[in-house]
């Protein structure tokens, strides 16, 4: 069973997603919050598997919500994602960058919704060879502070590691990577999660940025 929280301001917005996924046999709503102080305070108590997190909300917004849940060790097996009105959103970059799993617009189609919770809660990041890389590869390309430390951390990489981690930032799947690199998809997955481990990153949302951020990666390359 997957464990969910909602947290919007919007009351009927949560009403709305909650029974669209109170329908589905392997999706459960544990708790609502209507403001970011509240959503951390519902997570540390029910302890989801995933957060759907508004980004503007009165009080503490979804962004501080997002950085104290991704801070919290505890909630180490929560996945945040960001529930946005607008995709090329700077404060979505931000939430990916500091720990939320990618984002969904809020006028998602229904079946693409409870889509990305599974998806999210079965370890993948919302990163589609679409708009989310964009987002990424825009703003990304803006973090110039980032851009030096994260250039840094790839040294600790072998090059096969930074290999995969470019195509992670194209946004392949292990599979995919697999398949370019002519290894089997353990083997993919292996390099993938050595290199999360030595980079010191939350999932695979945040390799992407980090990929971009110290230009591995660049925006444009595989469109």
């Amino acid at each position: 069973m997957i464990r969910v929280v909602l947290a919007d301001d919007q009351a009927l917005l949560r009403a709305g997603i909650r029974a669209l996924l109170d329908a589905e046999d392997d999706i459960e709503v544990v708790g609502e919050a209507a403001d970011g102080g509240e959503a951390v305070a519902v997570v540390r108590d029910t302890l989801p598997d995933v957060v759907l997190m508004d980004i503007r909300m009165p009080g503490t917004d979804g962004l501080e919500a997002t950085r104290q849940i991704a801070a919290d060790e505890r909630l180490a097996g929560t996945r945040v994602v960001v529930l946005t009105t607008f995709d090329l959103d700077e404060y979505v970059f931000e939430a990916v960058r500091i720990g939320a799993s990618g984002f969904l617009v809020k006028d998602t189609e229904p079946a693409e919704l409870l889509r990305g919770v599974r998806a999210v809660a079965a370890g993948d990041a919302l990163l589609s060879p679409g708009v989310t890389r964009r987002l990424i590869g825009e703003f990304a390309t803006r973090s110039r502070p980032h851009a030096a430390p994260a250039a840094g951390r790839l040294a600790e990489l072998t090059d096969r590691e930074r290999e995969v981690v470019a195509l992670v930032g194209e946004g392949l799947t292990n599979d995919e990577i697999a398949q370019r690199l002519f290894l089997s998809p353990a083997t993919a997955k292996t390099h993938v999660s050595r290199a999360m481990v030595k980079l010191g990153v939350r999932d695979r949302a945040q390799l992407v940025v980090l990929a971009y951020e110290s230009g591995l990666v660049r925006p444009g390359w595989s469109e």
